[in-house]
């Protein structure tokens, strides 16, 4: 009686072995689907995001993004060839309040007994034509035909100045046109509307629409 009892239980055991390998085999394998899953879906992330730069990427110019990443680390030259400086002069300033008496009497200008501040500064090379350049880095955005006060280009900037060359003559640039620093634009001309000044340039600078004297910007 024992004898069967004992072959009963041994049955039993050999029927419902203990198997200690099965539930840690089971996790082993959630944790690596669990893995797949998460590298999956970031290289799926990740491809999306290369897709949508390389599409951004393309649908701009390459020389604009260029130039206006340029423009914007520049800083502002000046309105002609480097090498003329020794002989280009301001003949007259840029009218600042808190400039002393001299610089003040230099920079009005005088036309049919009225008087004029003057906005920018009016720059000569012994009265003789000279070739205007691009300050900086920047589109065309206007071409003004004005023999009287002077034919004029203006020109904007990446950084939010706004650059005016007038008493030009022989206009190479249009509006819409891209320029880099130091581009030829035209050769300073005399004009009717301020005869005293002779052959010169008429340069100007605008910060944000507000004028600012280009003495402080370029060390003349």
């Amino acid at each position: 009686m024992r004898e069967e009892q004992k072959n009963n239980t041994s049955q039993k055991k050999n029927n419902n072995p203990k198997k200690p390998w099965f539930w840690p085999l089971i996790y082993a394998g959630f944790s690596v689907a669990f893995v797949g899953m998460i590298w999956g879906y970031n290289v799926y992330v990740s491809d999306d995001s290369v897709k949508d730069s390389e599409w951004t990427d393309a649908s701009k110019d390459p020389d604009s993004v260029t130039i206006e990443t340029n423009a914007q680390a520049e800083s502002m030259k000046y309105p002609f060839k480097e090498t003329l400086l020794d002989s280009v002069e301001i003949v007259q300033h840029y009218y600042d309040m808190e400039a002393d008496e001299s610089t003040r009497e230099k920079s009005i200008l005088v036309f049919d007994h009225s008087y004029v501040m003057n906005t920018g500064v009016s720059l000569s090379m012994n009265s003789e034509p000279f070739e205007v350049v691009a300050a900086m880095s920047g589109k065309v955005e206007e071409v003004n035909l004005d023999p009287f006060v002077g034919d004029e280009i203006v020109l904007s900037h990446a950084n939010g100045m706004v650059t005016k060359y007038r008493s030009v003559t022989g206009i190479l640039v249009k509006a819409g046109d891209v320029v880099e620093q130091g581009d030829s634009l035209a050769t300073a001309t005399e004009n009717e509307w301020n005869p005293t000044a002779g052959v010169h340039l008429q340069f100007e600078v605008l910060q944000d629409g507000v004028l600012v004297n280009p003495e402080t910007l370029l060390a003349f």
